[in-house]
């Protein structure tokens, strides 16, 4: 039994020097029965763009507050506790630049141990607390209302989740431990592991009242009155069910078959390497059976070993990069400079043009043309375009009219004449050089001699693309990443030629979108092509060598990649990644590979055999047939294939420094966790390249000094 009340906590209080205190006001309401509740309104000071968090400070002074109510409701005089945040916003959870500014594993158990003592303190008040959700609950957010005897949730929140494993740590403020208890093991590991491992899922509300984790769901505009009369209700006697809530058939049977299931698929989908899946596995294990207290002190041991390791102080600095740097992208000009753009043009009506119709007519709201070579193929594409919309329309993500008029932005024609008007004009054609060309030739005839020309090139040369143009100044390289609608980033690509004002319109437009984007010299490959090139290359390399397709795939594990190599190709295309490889061994003949053969396997319908999870398992027949006669017949080891695609991936990021493709290898980082999903406990390539010692062995240095490791390393 941990007894909180006796630990010294003023070590870690010396941390939140420069915390953004939120406070904790309280005032009495007198509900219709007479009842008195006592409300907490959680407000930093700061208009919604800065959440609430939960810093040493802010926590030791919502102590006191309960502390004081805990008195209050002893002497009768108040009947219920309820907290709430201010406008939109219950909290963001943990002020994780205070916990990433610990010391030593003590004071990181010391941080979890403070959160268990004064969110856990909701539940000993010695009358009922209530949450009222009003906004996002992220976290350590939305452990104070897993904490409170009864939750309520504004149906308009933003979001709800426990993202702690997506940075490398685990729930550790209650989460893992009254999570699965309020609803079920299943549900609870949808919400601690899946959700965080799927690019950082959020739930919406009406979500998460469906899994159980809240009692009451109501409407925006009378939330907290509708959720004081329903507390009333309660304290009044008004039964709360909770239908997910586990019994003891389930703890029996259900729970350590659930538990099972999710250990086989975390090592089937993202390996042994990550850290914080496993650790929060097992609190969820463990937490169907014992006290609170018992799990209390599983957290608070867990949290202090994460917090100390090499991966937490990896994802800090991706969360900081992906946090700070992608809002205010390095290199681009001022915005002023952007022109207005009230009508896009886009050159292709195929899939890729009608993705970015689409998300431009969805984004910018604004008139979207797209042109293709016969009216058959704009008509397919304005279809496909409409089917989308009635899809959003479908899901409730669009109400009639709003799907209406995007439908009545979207215009197809074979008339190039209507690109006159048009202030951003994007191609999504073939990827060569002369196609590109020769599309952007016969639109500038039309189009005023200041609108901006881009291309979605993914590896070829932008200035070589705009060679024959009479205003080349005004193209720019505006790589979007698939799925278009998903993925964040955007690569805005300057030529030495590139002026100003186009390169500020591309950066305001980029903004527009809802994407992120990073600036780079006009290079093959930019940065993710560049470097995913040197991971499919070194891939290919040891299969033409004799290696199983399947071994393969397993070394690369320690990547920490979402997918391996070969299940990445297939995604992508395998048409697609030859002409990457082609065009990257074209400029760098010596430090990239390529297989002719390669060539062959794109034109086949299937490449290879997966399993239910997506994992590569081996070659389709058709491909075997294929590859006959072309492999060789001495395999890698996995230590020589995961050796030479981390010197290998190091000495591409060195020269791309030493070139100045970009400004730094922050940006790197930026572009392979945005465009590549590397994930954040990697923080990027540089941070692990540099843990696993390439950085040494490839330039007898590191990318960052000193390198990024735990504090139990340093």
């Amino acid at each position: 039994m941990t007894d909180y009340e006796k630990i010294d906590f003023s070590s870690i209080l010396a941390l939140a020097g420069d915390e953004v205190v939120t406070h904790s006001p309280v005032r009495d309401i007198r509900l219709p029965s007479g009842k008195v509740l006592a409300l907490i309104t959680l407000d930093n000071g700061r208009d919604h763009t800065r959440p609430n968090t939960l810093g040493p400070a802010t926590l030791t002074e919502l102590g006191e507050t309960l502390s004081g109510l805990k008195a209050r409701a002893a002497a009768g005089e108040i009947q219920a506790v309820a907290i709430t945040g201010k406008q939109y916003i219950l909290a963001a959870g943990a002020d994780l630049s205070d916990i990433s500014k610990v010391q030593s594993k003590e004071q990181a158990k010391l941080i979890a141990q403070l959160g268990h003592k004064v969110i856990g303190s909701l539940s000993e008040l010695g009358v009922p607390s209530f949450a009222f959700v009003n906004g996002l609950a992220l976290g350590g957010g939305l452990e104070i209302a897993l904490n409170s005897t009864y939750r309520t949730v504004d149906a308009s929140a933003a979001a709800v989740a426990l993202p702690e494993v997506f940075l490398g740590i685990i729930p550790g403020w209650g989460g893992a431990y009254l999570l699965p208890n309020l609803i079920g093991i299943e549900n609870a590991l949808e919400v601690v592991i899946s959700n965080p491992l799927k690019q950082n899922r959020m739930l919406k509300p009406q979500q998460a009242f469906d899994l159980g984790i809240f009692d009451a769901i109501f409407p925006a505009a009378n939330y907290l009155e509708n959720s004081l009369a329903w507390a009333d209700a309660v304290l009044g006697g008004k039964k709360v069910e909770r239908k997910n809530e586990p019994g003891k058939l389930e703890r029996l049977t259900k729970w350590p078959i659930a538990i099972k299931m999710a250990r086989g698929m975390l090592e089937s989908k993202i390996g042994t390497v990550p850290k914080s899946p496993y650790a929060a596995l097992e609190l969820l294990d463990k937490a169907r059976s014992g006290t609170r207290a018992e799990g209390f002190a599983r957290e608070d041991e867990a949290l202090s070993e994460l917090v100390t390791g090499d991966q937490f102080a990896a994802s800090m600095y991706a969360f900081d990069l992906v946090q700070k740097r992608a809002k205010r992208p390095v290199g681009a000009p001022d915005k002023a400079l952007a022109k207005k753009v009230t009508k896009v043009g886009i050159i292709g009506a195929g899939l890729m043009a009608s993705q970015f119709a689409l998300l431009f007519v969805r984004k910018l709201r604004v008139p979207v043309l797209i042109t293709d070579i016969d009216q058959a193929r704009v008509d397919k594409g304005v279809a496909y375009i409409n089917d989308e919309i009635g899809k959003l329309e479908a899901k409730g993500r669009l109400d009639a009219d709003g799907a209406n008029q995007l439908r009545g932005l979207i215009h197809g024609t074979v008339d190039k004449s209507e690109y006159a008007d048009c202030e951003f004009v994007i191609e999504a054609v073939f990827e060569e050089v002369g196609v590109k060309q020769q599309v952007f030739g016969e639109i500038e005839k039309y189009i005023a001699e200041d609108a901006i020309l881009a291309t979605n090139t993914s590896s070829l040369s932008v200035e070589e693309i705009g060679a024959k143009l009479a205003h080349p100044e005004r193209l720019v390289g505006f790589h979007f990443f698939n799925p278009v609608a998903v993925m964040p980033l955007i690569e805005i690509v300057k030529t030495p030629g590139t002026n100003e004002q186009t390169l500020s319109t591309a950066f305001v437009v980029a903004k527009g979108l809802g994407k992120n984007a990073v600036l780079t010299a006009d290079a093959p490959g930019f940065v993710v092509n560049r470097l995913l090139a040197k991971v499919m290359g070194e891939a290919a390399r040891a299969v033409y060598e004799g290696t199983p397709v399947a071994d393969v795939e397993k070394a690369f594990s320690p990547l920490g990649l979402p997918m391996g190599p070969f299940q990445l190709i297939d995604l992508v295309g395998w048409k697609v990644a030859a002409h990457v490889q082609d065009t990257m061994v074209r400029h760098f003949p010596d430090r990239f590979y390529a297989n002719e053969n390669f060539h062959a396997l794109a034109e086949l319908e299937q490449v290879v055999e997966k399993d239910k999870g997506g994992r590569v398992t081996g070659w389709t027949r058709a491909a075997e047939k294929a590859l006959k006669g072309h492999l060789g017949s001495t395999p890698a080891s996995a230590e020589t294939i995961l050796r030479r695609v981390q010197d290998g991936l190091t000495q591409e990021i060195k020269l791309m420094l030493d070139e100045d493709v970009v400004p730094e290898v922050e940006d790197i980082d930026l572009c392979l966790i945005l465009g590549a999903g590397w994930p954040f406990i990697d923080g990027g390539a540089s941070v692990y390249l540099d843990r696993e010692g390439a950085s040494e062995r490839v330039f007898d240095g590191t990318f960052h000094s000193p390198p990024i490791r735990g504090i139990a390393h340093v």
